[in-house]
């Protein structure tokens, strides 16, 4: 998994800006995502590449397009050293995948690759095989995770209630 890496404080804007959401197929407006941070992102962003980002990631509005076209795009997950609550939940709820290590983040470059294993949260550098692993979600928000997000989860819990 290839890393993209941005720093501080990157807003609901900067992920997909706000000139786009009148865009109503999801694939093409994916295809402006990061755009205003690195405009290389969409054409070269693959599936199962990670995001890395500092502190506060995903503040700004509260629009769940931001984790959406994340996801949409193909990225595997987010680490960050720290998110904005909204971002957090949105994610969550949307099924995308978001570690917070700040280690790991503050430690791996744009253009590394790594491991990054969902089940447990560790995070492996593959150059150097250095290991971190990620804060756990709280288990009911990680029930939330493994189903795929919120509406999946909630229907599994329709299923085992009937």
């Amino acid at each position: 998994m290839k890393c993209y890496k941005y720093g501080d404080n990157v807003d609901t804007d900067v992920i997909i800006p706000a000139r786009y959401l009148h865009i109503g197929d999801i694939r093409e407006l994916a295809s402006h995502a990061m755009e205003d941070i690195d405009e290389a992102f969409s054409g070269t962003v693959e599936p199962g590449d990670v995001i890395i980002g500092g502190r506060n990631f995903g503040c700004g509005s509260s629009r769940e397009h931001a984790p959406l076209i994340l996801r949409e795009r193909g990225v595997k997950c987010v680490i960050a050293e720290s998110y904005s609550r909204i971002f957090f939940r949105n994610s969550i709820n949307i099924g995308l995948p978001i570690l917070t290590c700040p280690e790991a983040a503050k430690a791996i470059q744009a253009g590394e690759t790594i491991t990054v294993n969902l089940q447990s949260g560790t995070i492996q550098r593959d150059a150097t095989g250095q290991t971190w692993v990620a804060e756990p979600l709280p288990p009911f928000l990680e029930k939330i995770r493994q189903n795929g997000g919120l509406l999946n989860y909630l229907k599994e819990r329709q299923k085992e209630h009937e």
